[in-house]
């Protein structure tokens, strides 16, 4: 019989070929029905999108919509399937199906407005639910146009899917794009085509060769823009930085997929995920900054935590624990 890594990494160059990965029944589209009440029954939700200030800036918190996996075992590796589910169980959470969200923070210096990932762009490889970013920013009143800097983490399809549009014209007509060489070089190998990494490389190629001249390379700890500072936390992708962004003596960090979940990959940090580039290194990356932000009571937004993603992390055990910032709903 095929062990479960085996089946793991059969399924992981199924869904980077290309193939739809559709959510569980709660994600799935249902036809709105009548309530036997007055009043019909609504499947509207409020815009997504959150702000709060960051000392003399203003962070808008942006969503391209849920990206659901599927199977939780299937993607965290490492750890018995048994154990995986206690996990979730005891925090509350589905057992078979891990859901993530997708926040991208929209800083605004003042003088600068600057975009942190793109999202998924019109692909679906996860489902019908991914690729809301354009209409996210409409609700914030925030034109693409406006936008000066698009920061990239890394070259994930799910981070500059949303660079390039359909129309073959940038989303973000007067944005420079930030993003390490290392993964520019990386993902738009074309040598790559055809092999277990297909989707991921044809999605860089269209979002980031055509822009090829908005690029601008930067290195670890460099300031890359006023109030923000790249933090090298190589092992998802190989490039792949989070971002310390500080306005007025306020900062917090920007973690991008130095971690995916706010369970399993805190409570077990040396817990493996399946898309990682180098599992080993990502595990290493994941525990120094954490144990960083921990250290420094720095707050971190990560971009696959649950709406919208800004929290504290603290140390706990072997491990860490999260701990969800409160949402604060009166104007700034």
């Amino acid at each position: 019989m095929e062990s479960r890594k085996t089946r793991s990494q059969m399924r992981r160059r199924d869904l980077v070929k290309g193939a739809a990965l559709v959510g569980g029944a709660a994600l799935t589209e249902v036809a709105a029905t009548r309530s036997k009440a007055k009043e019909p029954k609504s499947d509207k939700q409020v815009p997504s999108y959150y702000r709060f200030a960051l000392g003399e800036a203003q962070v808008t918190v942006v969503s391209d919509g849920p990206l659901p996996l599927g199977d939780p075992s299937e993607s965290f590796l490492g750890v018995p399937k048994e154990e995986i589910v206690r996990m979730l169980d005891k925090s509350f959470l589905p057992t078979k199906e891990v859901v993530l969200e997708q926040n991208a923070p929209v800083v605004n210096f003042g003088n600068k407005l600057v975009l942190f990932d793109t999202g998924m762009g019109s692909l679906k490889q996860f489902g019908p639910t991914t690729g809301r970013l354009k209409s996210s920013l409409a609700a914030a009143a925030i034109a693409l146009e406006d936008i000066d800097a698009v920061v990239c983490s890394h070259a994930h399809w799910d981070h500059i899917g949303g660079i390039w549009g359909d129309d073959d014209k940038p989303t973000f007509p007067n944005a420079q794009i930030y993003i390490s060489e290392t993964d520019y070089d990386y993902w738009t190998d074309k040598s790559k085509l055809g092999g277990d990494l297909d989707g991921l490389v044809r999605a860089a190629i269209h979002n980031l060769q055509p822009v090829r001249d908005r690029i601008v390379f930067f290195k670890d700890g460099e300031q890359i823009l006023p109030g923000v500072h790249a933090i090298a936390s190589p092992g998802h992708t190989l490039g792949h930085h989070c971002f310390m962004i500080e306005s007025a003596g306020k900062s917090f960090c920007y973690v991008g997929d130095l971690t995916h979940h706010p369970v399993l990959l805190f409570e077990k940090p040396r817990m493996e995920f399946l898309f990682d580039t180098d599992s080993k290194l990502s595990v290493k990356s994941r525990v120094r900054v954490l144990d960083m932000l921990a250290a420094n009571r720095t707050p971190l937004m990560a971009y696959h935590f649950p709406w919208p993603g800004l929290g504290h992390v603290g140390k706990d055990g072997d491990g860490f624990r999260y701990y969800p910032e409160p949402m604060h709903i009166s104007s700034l």
